[in-house]
């Protein structure tokens, strides 16, 4: 299995927070940038091309966190049963939202440097994210470590 290397991690924490607002807890962030993200790359894969690499993502981060085993894909790629793993962690110390939400982003953003290369996944995020940084760890994107 590949694990996302530290700097796809880091990117992925930084897609989270500029998705998240007071009243996005961090689970419901990785469904606003899976949506932002199937925009995006349904115009090179269609809707089917990305359920397909939403549902490898969930299951290599179901190998990370096992807060995951109750979140599925949807016919049409979109993450569902997150809203139940921030509601069922009870308090936020636990922070299995947060580590569910960056394994499921970072795999994803990892499989699409796989399959699309690094520099049309930066361009995509760019394009969907147009805050993001430019420069320093938030720009590289790197399968494994």
């Amino acid at each position: 299995m590949d694990t996302p290397s530290a700097s796809t991690r880091a990117l992925a924490g930084r897609l989270l927070v500029l998705s998240q607002t007071e009243s996005t807890p961090h689970a419901n962030a990785a469904v606003l940038v899976s949506d932002r993200l199937r925009v995006s790359l349904t115009r090179f894969a269609g809707a089917e091309g990305f359920a397909s690499l939403q549902r490898r993502a969930l299951a290599r981060a179901r190998m990370e966190v096992s807060a995951l085993q109750g979140v599925t894909i949807g016919a049409d790629g979109r993450l569902e049963g997150f809203d139940r793993l921030d509601a069922g962690a009870g308090d936020r110390k636990s922070g299995e939202g947060e580590k569910a939400a960056v394994a499921v982003t970072a795999h994803l953003l990892g499989l699409f440097v796989t399959f699309i290369g690094e520099p049309l996944t930066l361009r995509l995020l760019h394009e969907a994210w147009p805050e993001l940084s430019d420069g320093g760890s938030h720009s590289k994107i790197e399968v494994t470590e």
